[in-house]
């Protein structure tokens, strides 16, 4: 009895953390999806002549890497400052009328076969109309033959419209190039390590204009390259000419084949060269297939 009173005494209740009313509690405030504001240009994703930005990208990367004028880019996109653009968002890389053509898709129209007609004189109108009230159950005066149904010729689905680059405009692929350097080949083209040629030279030596073209960039904002130079061509081929002591160009500027565009450097390089990419509606292809022979 004293062991029994004696525990009684003791009782402890177990601690019970009081976490209050459901209305007392505070909660984060709901995300309302309606204030989430869509990335420019997503309703374009996967359509032929758009392009999604990756972080890193930079206007001027875009443009290389799709052979276009990171000015035109700019343009064609209406963006008010071009040095700030979001990853996910998506980008017209090719012309608007290009891209309304690529996108284009034909129709026909569907015809279910000729249909006679007979012109009808006001005065036999009311007895046309009256035939055309008749059921097609009705007796007739005279035997006629079952009409035979019109039969509408197959419909042809068009092709289907498939996303490719667009083709290279005519005399686009005759262009006389030349090389831009005269020093000997220090690295080949390589697609995975190296997207074009590698030239040694000394600090001064002149860079030259491969072929005929307008100046689209000229300037260091493009890690890797240094102090870089790009060409456009035509609607296919652009030129980049990397890690220049001293530009000698300006944008927007016309150049001629054989043109000192540059001073050969090593900014952003280990070593004075020039690093000389050629490519083809933005992909990097091998220059030595361009190129005279030495």
């Amino acid at each position: 009895m004293l062991l029994a009173a004696g525990c009684g005494s003791r009782t402890r209740n177990a601690p019970v953390e009081d976490r209050g009313s459901s209305a007392s509690r505070q909660l984060p405030d709901a995300v309302d999806p309606a204030s989430i504001k869509p990335l420019p240009g997503i309703e374009n994703l996967g359509k032929p002549g758009y392009y999604t930005v990756k972080p890193g990208d930079t206007m001027i990367r875009i443009g290389l890497e799709n052979g276009q004028n990171w000015r035109d880019i700019v343009r064609w996109n209406i963006l008010e400052n071009p040095n700030i653009i979001e990853v996910g968002q998506v980008l017209r890389v090719v012309p608007p009328v290009l891209a309304a053509e690529n996108s284009q898709v034909v129709t026909r129209p569907v015809t279910s076969g000729s249909v006679a007609t007979t012109s009808v004189t006001p005065g036999n109108a009311p007895a046309s109309a009256a035939s055309a009230a008749r059921p097609a159950s009705a007796p007739v005066s005279a035997p006629v033959s079952a009409p035979v149904p019109a039969v509408a010729p197959p419909v042809v689905a068009p092709p289907a419209v498939v996303a490719s680059p667009a083709p290279a405009a005519n005399g686009d692929e005759n262009v006389a190039w030349i090389w831009p350097a005269h020093g000997t080949l220090l690295a080949g083209f390589d697609e995975a390590k190296n997207k074009g040629l590698d030239i040694a030279g000394k600090a001064g030596d002149a860079v030259l204009a491969s072929a005929d073209g307008r100046v689209v960039y000229a300037g260091a904002g493009l890690r890797g390259y240094g102090n870089l130079v790009i060409l456009k061509h035509n609607s296919t081929f652009l030129t980049a000419y990397a890690h220049n002591q001293t530009l000698l160009v300006k944008e927007d500027q016309s150049v001629r084949k054989g043109q000192k565009i540059a001073e050969m450097g090593n900014s952003d390089a280990d070593r004075v060269k020039l690093h000389f990419e050629i490519r083809r509606q933005g992909k990097p292809v091998d220059p030595a297939k361009y190129l005279p022979a030495k």
